[in-house]
């Protein structure tokens, strides 16, 4: 059923810059997806960017200008640009008078988005603010483990089997088309006590690595812990790295196959692994 997970938030109004969140970490407290409406009424540019997000900017109204190690990119009123996860590039408005809808996948974080530009900008201080300051940061180094888990209802990884197929968790689309995972076996029976305590049935775990996924041409993200579908995360998992798999998991990548245990809805343990 449709709903209403928020409303529009003015996270920027300066020099003739406004942007109003409509979806993400502060107009909607979710961190999956953010949207905003830019109006930029004057001849301006940003400082250098490197994002760590893909984002795609939808003009409205104007023109933008982007800056890279390569060509020069006019966009125009009605066309939309795509900007991929870790490209530098320099947005210009050349004329003022512009508006653009950026979508940002994951959400915008001040510490998602690199701005080369001097300490103390106002921009930065006041998105800094409303993002919570620090928090999003990562707090140690982190080494992204080779060995993957992934749970899912027996019944499911049977038929995608059987098909010959990549097996696609049922929030896939919802989640943002990636499939999620961890490191980390034992999180996976917490994670099922927490978002599946209410799906009946047998449940396994499969392990695979990052190297297989890779050779099929399948990238891991390794990120924050994400919603499933519309159930936000636990609320000590702020700390967690999550590998997520952008794709589905073909069969041929699993090499080991493991039994999660259950008592009524509650899981106890994976036979083999943690218990």
């Amino acid at each position: 059923m449709p709903r209403i997970i928020g409303k529009s938030v003015r996270v920027v109004d300066h020099a003739g810059l406004t942007i109003d969140e409509l979806a993400g970490n502060v107009a909607t407290v979710e961190d999956r997806i953010s949207i905003a409406l830019v109006k930029v009424s004057e001849p301006s540019s940003e400082p250098w960017l490197t994002l760590d997000y893909d984002e795609w900017m939808c003009v409205l109204k104007g023109r933008m200008v982007l800056l890279s190690d390569g060509e020069d990119l006019e966009v125009k009123a009605g066309q939309t640009v795509y900007i991929a996860r870790g490209e530098r590039f320099r947005p210009t408005f050349p004329d003022g008078e512009t508006e653009y809808v950026p979508v940002c996948l994951p959400a915008f974080r001040p510490d998602r988005c690199i701005r080369e530009e001097d300490e103390g900008s106002e921009v930065s201080a006041k998105l800094q603010k409303l993002h919570g300051g620090d928090k999003g940061k990562a707090k140690q180094p982190f080494d992204p483990p080779e060995t993957l888990f992934h749970m899912c209802e027996a019944t499911k990884w049977e038929a995608a089997k059987a098909s010959g197929f990549a097996y696609y968790p049922p929030t896939y689309e919802a989640d943002g088309y990636y499939t999620h995972a961890t490191g980390v076996p034992s999180r996976l029976v917490e994670t099922a006590n927490h978002f599946y305590q209410d799906v009946s049935g047998d449940w396994v775990c499969l392990e695979m690595t990052r190297t297989a996924l890779r050779q099929a041409g399948i990238f891991v993200r390794d990120e924050e812990a994400l919603p499933v579908g519309d159930k936000q995360v636990g609320d000590t998992w702020s700390e967690w790295i999550c590998p997520h798999i952008i794709g589905g998991i073909p069969p041929s990548v699993v090499h080991k196959e493991w039994k999660m245990t259950r008592d009524g809805k509650r899981f106890l343990g994976i036979e083999g692994v943690t218990s």
